[in-house]
């Protein structure tokens, strides 16, 4: 690999986590009060603790980035446009959610919306695979997050119809 091969590398690599971190950035915007709101919502036995989601979700958006980052070395964005673009898709739906559920407090539809970012996932993460398996495998912990996510935001939103 010649320098500037490298530097372009680990350019597209501090990119796209970047990109990856801004979207956390915008989600989190919407969790501003966030954990006061979780603090007073009836929540499962088994749902974790608030202090959890932060530190969980800095370790799945670097993943994140690095996913993109593999795909992306594999012939950039303009050979790869479907899984680039479904990955963009599904961050910009990440950020959603939490301003759904959080700074609206629209309980409903942040799992009506947290089922569409699931099968965005699922569509990044296969399209992700057949351009490198090891992106695919990357994007596992976030999937499987996200089904949980699922599920509690569920279970919240029934437990809790007069503040979701």
């Amino acid at each position: 690999m010649h320098i500037t091969s490298r530097l372009t590398s680990l350019t597209g690599l501090i990119g796209w986590l970047a990109v990856c971190f801004l979207a956390s950035a915008v989600g989190a915007l919407g969790t501003l009060d966030g954990g006061e709101f979780y603090r007073q919502l009836e929540r499962p036995g088994w749902s974790p603790p608030g202090a959890v989601f932060g530190p969980v979700w800095t370790v799945l958006y670097a993943l994140m980035g690095i996913a993109a980052w593999r795909v992306w070395l594999a012939g950039g964005f303009k050979a790869n446009r479907l899984p680039l673009g479904l990955f963009l898709a599904q961050l910009g739906l990440n950020a959603l959610w939490s301003w759904l559920f959080f700074a609206w407090q629209l309980g409903g539809w942040a799992f009506a919306e947290i089922l569409l970012l699931l099968a965005m996932i699922v569509a990044t993460l296969l399209t992700f695979w057949r351009v490198s398996p090891l992106a695919g495998l990357l994007l596992m912990p976030y999937l499987l997050w996200v089904s949980f996510a699922a599920v509690l935001n569920f279970s919240l939103w029934q437990l809790n119809p007069q503040l979701l």
